[in-house]
């Protein structure tokens, strides 16, 4: 009963959200008989679609490099030993996950704002500096996962085939690389969703022509929220649960 209330507790704002998109109203939250007009309005709206399309491109462009990086990250965390720093390091690795992203964000534009002094890199903040902040968010995540899939592993599979006379290269691609392949894709579908739900990072390290679709619809509230929100939030519900139920199907067949 308790998780039915839970559940209830979680959900029931965002069917209520997604059903007022169906309402002929234009107030947001006020049922005036069924329509399909603000999915209509939503189709026409440049200013909602391009930043949708803006925070695809960047949400996919950090998650790629966040996998690089995260499983670069740990693979040194979880394969090799003691050395100078090692703390230190392991603690940077980890900062992003427990400081308030308000810290993180303020730390990257007071970055990004010396290195323009310095050498004049970034001209202006935009999809770049977006980019790069998402990236070292969400390194931090795939850091983590790699090394917990890199501590339950028996090093047993690549000490055999190093033994076998294959290089480390080798070994890597052939054997770390397929039984760390799990964890890589779980950490970029969270880097994905990290970047594609952020508001705080985008808005220190944005600027005016880079906006992404979080940072456009808080705007919008401030100045009034409108129906093609509901239906934007319709639209990503709908996105969700196929995208879930595509994993399901997946996820039967292969067990």
């Amino acid at each position: 009963m308790l998780l039915v209330l839970g559940l209830a507790f979680l959900w029931a704002p965002v069917l209520l959200l997604a059903g007022y998109a169906f309402s002929d109203s234009r107030v947001p939250f006020e049922w005036g008989g069924f329509s399909l007009r603000w999915f209509t309005a939503l189709a026409n709206n440049a200013r909602i679609l391009d930043a949708a399309w803006l925070s695809l491109r960047i949400g996919a462009a950090a998650a790629s490099l966040a996998t690089l990086l995260g499983m670069a990250l740990g693979w040194v965390l979880a394969r090799h030993g003691p050395f100078a720093g090692r703390p230190v390091f392991g603690a940077l690795a980890g900062a992003p996950l427990v400081l308030p992203e308000v810290v993180t964000g303020l730390s990257l534009l007071l970055l990004f704002v010396g290195l323009q002094a310095l050498t004049g890199w970034p001209a202006q903040r935009g999809a770049v500096t977006v980019w790069l902040a998402h990236s070292a968010l969400g390194m931090a995540y795939v850091a983590v996962l790699v090394q917990a899939r890199l501590a339950g592993l028996d090093p047993a599979l690549e000490e055999a085939a190093a033994d076998l006379g294959a290089s480390p290269f080798a070994v890597f691609r052939t054997v770390t690389l397929p039984l760390i392949a799990p964890s890589l894709a779980a950490g970029w579908l969270l880097a994905f969703t990290l970047s594609l739900d952020d508001v705080v990072l985008a808005s220190f390290v944005s600027g005016p022509g880079a906006t992404t679709l979080p940072v456009y619809l808080f705007s919008q509230l401030r100045l009034g929220m409108t129906p093609e929100a509901n239906a934007l939030a319709a639209v990503f519900l709908v996105v969700g649960a196929v995208l879930s139920a595509i994993a399901w199907v997946f996820r039967r067949r292969a067990g």
